[in-house]
């Protein structure tokens, strides 16, 4: 290899080398150079060219670029062409055609994907504030579990910093809601079930730790994850009235005159037995069936009390939560 060649001296995050000459008065390749113009009408052939040759897209500069209606989908392969860490930032990238392609912790930060394909893409991780979703394909799109702003939100929380945390907090709350709009949009209704879910979280965060909306909202994340987690109700609903049954069990119940409750001096099979009454007044109680075979005494008042309560609203908001997801 001839010494004078300087090679690119892009420092991928992953440990990838560029293998790629610098440019005249840089250490970094054509690519990765963020000074160099790329603004011609012959960049997207330049790219598409670089890209099928087998070039290194991860981590490259395209700030600004026009990339409209260019194919970067990597025809005939399973895996999709890589473009982490790649700085979109402003790019148009309208009717472009990214099937597959592989965004992972890119920054699409105000890119105008308006009537792109960006089916089955992976962009995890990545900087999507602002960007412009008309039109845009996104089914089975890679969201990941978190995006950037939050990650950087909760490292803030750590360290104590509130101001900078709530601002990635409310960004991220902002990228939910305008994703969330367009899968809606788009009629991807499962997709848009789980963004509500995440911008609500987000918006959550920004209240005060202590504050009574912030309690109000975390219950209702727990008991139907915003209405979009029935299930959630069942299983809270299977908890209480295991709970409530343990409760009888030591509180007593009366059955045909009798007090009966768990004492240790009775056999286990006996006890057992009284766990499966109490188990059984307990469904009653909170379905408000109440047949009268089994009634509270004592202490066991207050709980069949705030059970029966419960149960009221809980089997009236798992109609509401299910009846809205079935109706969509």
């Amino acid at each position: 290899m001839n010494k004078n060649i300087r090679l690119c001296q892009y420092d991928d995050p992953d440990g990838i080398e560029c293998t790629d000459e610098t440019t005249r008065n840089s250490h970094f390749c054509y690519w990765h150079d963020k000074s160099v113009d790329k603004s011609g009408p012959e960049i997207k052939e330049a790219l598409i060219e670089h890209t099928r040759s087998g070039g290194m897209t991860r981590g490259i500069c395209l700030k600004g670029v026009d990339l409209s209606k260019i194919d970067l989908v990597n025809h005939y392969h399973k895996e999709g062409f890589d473009f982490s860490y790649a700085d979109f930032y402003r790019a148009n990238l309208s009717g472009a055609h990214l099937f597959n392609i592989n965004l992972k912790n890119a920054s699409l930060m105000k890119a105008d994907l308006r009537y792109a394909n960006l089916n089955c893409a992976n962009v995890e991780n990545a900087n999507l504030l602002g960007m412009k979703w008309k039109g845009c394909k996104i089914e089975n799109l890679v969201v990941g579990r978190r995006l950037s702003q939050e990650i950087k939100a909760h490292k803030f929380i750590k360290e104590g910093n509130k101001k900078d945390a709530k601002d990635y907090l409310e960004q991220a709350e902002e990228i939910y809601r305008d994703l969330r709009k367009h899968a809606e949009y788009e009629g991807i209704f499962t997709m848009s079930g789980d963004l509500i879910q995440r911008e609500l979280t987000m918006r959550r965060m920004q209240m005060p730790k202590l504050s009574i909306k912030r309690f109000n909202s975390k219950m209702v994340d727990l008991f139907c994850g915003y209405g979009e987690a029935p299930i959630r109700i069942v299983g809270i609903s299977m908890l209480l009235i295991l709970v409530c049954a343990m409760l009888y069990t030591f509180t007593g119940l009366n059955y045909q005159g009798d007090i009966i409750y768990y004492d240790s001096a009775k056999p286990i099979s006996e006890n057992f037995s009284l766990f499966l009454s109490c188990l059984y007044y307990s469904v009653v109680t909170f379905t408000t069936l109440g047949y009268g075979d089994f009634t509270p005494v004592g202490i066991s008042r207050a709980i069949a009390a705030i059970e029966a309560f419960t149960g009221s609203f809980t089997i009236a908001l798992f109609v509401v939560v299910f009846v809205k997801k079935m109706t969509r």
